[in-house]
């Protein structure tokens, strides 16, 4: 039962960084209009994700330091500002729509108004921040969110043609009714959110919180390789199970309801219902990973103390800041604003901050003061470059794709 606790905080790590609630709208939304032809996206952004959580979760292990922690010591303050500015601005904006997500899922519950219960769920969320300690969070959370799985059985359940939604997936290629512009915005956007900047800082972070050592790399590396795919297979089978449902009908998924919509016609009641706890966890717990994000990167930036156990005397800034955070999501909220439409501007300036959030994370992981005998090999540097490569591309692609488009309208 240990380890399979152990692999927790890569389980939520991966739920919040690939099922949070713009990806279950926007896994939906690409499978009804493409089917699985963005599959590839989706595989690419794991592997991604994968070789860049590796290297931060190896710096916790290694150096006993976060990650942004490095990055301003070793790049200095106007590299580490830059980084900051850009990875806390998308991690805010995040933030703000995971609460809003959260809302939105106990709203299909209630049938209460979704505004109404922010104040609650915020207050709600700062409380877990402050007084869960880490590992109730990640296991309760990151475990329950794995109730998404009723998707995977739906997909199976309604029994596609499997020979066709590969043949869509290995084909790169789009419908004819649509786009080759609009196409390439979904890509980026799902490129984006495979690889959103608070992931790596939250899992480095938590290797920090979970005092990792050099001895932990193989439970690093175990969080990385289970939790991360794992949460790009759910992605896969709520893109799969909408073009399944609601491809032939030619209709778009536009709310969190008509994402669960496959569910209910391939399980019915009981697997809706299952789906239903899987919406709420997973926003809940991506609520968690960013607004702790929030505070690891100013903290660290900013040289104060942080961190879940230790008291919040101690901490006083690190904690100040978590509360801002909550109260800055639901002003925001409140004023009406889509959560669902907020998340999915937030992916898309998420890859503009992709060469900022990696670039330095390779640098440090390559640098033999803080990282001794376990420097980057061949293969994390030349999968870390061609990464960079394609990050680069994706980066000053995603602002002209989205006024283009019209975010993919």
């Amino acid at each position: 039962m240990k380890k399979v606790f152990s692999v927790a905080l890569g389980v939520l790590t991966a739920i919040g960084g690939f099922v949070d609630i713009g990806d279950l709208v926007t896994n939906a939304q690409v499978g009804a209009r493409f089917g699985l032809s963005l599959g590839w996206v989706v595989v690419a952004g794991i592997l991604g994700i994968c070789v860049f959580a590796e290297m931060s979760g190896r710096v916790a292990a290694v150096s006993q330091r976060a990650t942004f922690d490095l990055i301003r010591e070793r790049l200095g303050p106007r590299m580490g500002m830059a980084n900051l500015v850009a990875s806390m601005s998308v991690t805010l904006l995040t933030f703000i729509a995971e609460i809003g997500g959260v809302a939105l899922a106990l709203q299909l519950v209630s049938s209460v108004n979704y505004v109404l219960l922010v104040p609650f769920i915020a207050f709600a969320v700062w409380l877990i921040l402050w007084r869960a300690k880490f590992s109730v969070m990640e296991n309760v959370l990151g475990l329950v969110g794995l109730a998404l799985v009723v998707f995977g059985v739906a997909l199976w359940q309604l029994g596609p043609d499997w020979g066709d939604l590969t043949h869509r997936m290995l084909a790169v290629d789009k419908p004819g009714d649509e786009q080759w512009r609009t196409w390439a915005y979904y890509a980026v956007a799902l490129f984006g959110a495979a690889l959103t900047p608070y992931e790596v800082f939250f899992f480095s972070s938590g290797g920090v919180e979970e005092r990792w050592t050099v001895e932990d790399l193989g439970t690093m590396r175990t969080n990385v390789f289970i939790g991360f795919p794992l949460g790009g297979m759910l992605s896969l089978a709520i893109a799969g199970s909408a073009a399944v449902v609601f491809g032939p009908m030619d209709a778009s998924v536009d709310t969190l309801g008509q994402v669960g919509l496959p569910v209910a016609v391939a399980l019915g009641k009981i697997g809706l219902a299952v789906a239903l706890i899987g919406f709420v966890a997973a926003t809940l717990g991506a609520a968690c990973e960013c607004g702790l994000s929030v505070g690891y990167s100013i903290a660290q930036f900013s040289g104060w103390q942080w961190g879940k156990y230790v008291r919040a005397d101690v901490a006083a800034r690190f904690h100040v800041i978590l509360v801002l955070s909550a109260v800055v999501a639901t002003g925001v909220l409140m004023t009406t604003v889509d959560p669902i439409l907020v998340t999915e501007a937030s992916v898309v300036f998420s890859a503009v901050a992709l060469p900022l959030t990696y670039f330095p994370i390779l640098v440090v992981a390559n640098d033999p003061d803080y990282m001794g005998d376990h420097t980057n090999g061949r293969l994390a540097n030349a999968l870390g470059s061609v990464y960079l490569v394609v990050i680069g591309v994706a980066a000053l692609a995603a602002i002209p794709l989205m006024v283009v488009t019209r975010m993919g309208a």
